[in-house]
């Protein structure tokens, strides 16, 4: 499996407070059956986050993996805030894109519900080159949630749902939204193996077993589409999005 969205840099935002602890994220998870964790720094105006020197770290943090004997490969990227999209010149938009291909930036949206502003951050994001995958959009529910995912999406959005939701609390509304075609691939969101969401992506793919929309398509959830996304190759998803109810 693939986790796209990970806060596993080492003393760099809110994530691993030092090596140890990245140490252990990556080990919890192998231990889930990881392979692959995307390091995805916040890249917003409240951390103080060098976009220059995030190549450097990932391949340190690499290097530290091996030499521990941990078969996780970290690949590199970036949280970007919609708020911060305007303030990045090209090479850093590559640099932040996942695995540094230039295609698929992870995109934050603004605290409350997802309104028209996230729409504009895709559509600049196109005009550059670059896909969208909205991050943890369970986050900033509304009233017209669903339309507002169906937007992203019809403009070339992909949706990221952070897979301990699935096993909390949420899993209803995010049960539904997979089964209107709107879940496209997940991510754990973990910031320390110390405490808070683990690094643990299987619970979630369960979950999404019990939706009929995805019967036959929990491998391209998992491993497909996030291997294609670090590819930087254009994803489409094998199921449509359905009308709300």
């Amino acid at each position: 499996m693939i986790d796209l969205h990970c806060h596993i840099l080492p003393g760099i935002d809110d994530g691993a407070a030092d090596l140890e602890d990245a140490l252990d994220m990556a080990r919890q998870g192998r231990r889930d059956g990881v392979e692959v964790i995307c390091a995805t720094p916040h890249i917003r105006h409240d951390h103080d986050v060098q976009i220059a020197g995030l190549a450097e770290r990932v391949a340190d943090l690499n290097s530290e993996l091996g030499g521990h004997g941990i078969d996780v490969r970290v690949s590199a990227g970036g949280e970007l805030a919609e708020t911060a999209v305007d303030g990045l010149d090209p090479g850093e938009l590559r640099e932040i894109s996942l695995n540094r291909a230039g295609r698929w930036v992870l995109l934050e949206p603004a605290p409350g519900p997802i309104g028209d502003s996230l729409g504009m951050a895709v559509e600049k994001l196109r005009d550059r080159g670059l896909r969208s995958l909205i991050a943890h959009p369970e986050r900033h529910a509304g009233p017209d949630f669903h339309e507002r995912l169906a937007a992203l999406v019809s403009d070339g959005a992909l949706i990221q749902v952070t897979a301990a939701h699935l096993e909390d609390d949420a899993a209803p509304a995010l049960l539904e939204l997979a089964q209107a075609g709107l879940v496209h691939v997940l991510g754990s969101d973990a910031h320390s193996a110390r405490a808070g969401r683990p690094v643990s992506l299987s619970g979630a793919l369960a979950a999404l077993g019990t939706v009929p929309a995805l019967e036959g398509h929990l491998g391209w959830i998992a491993e497909e589409a996030p291997a294609a996304i670090l590819r930087g190759e254009d994803v489409e998803p094998p199921f449509p999005v359905s009308p709300a109810r």
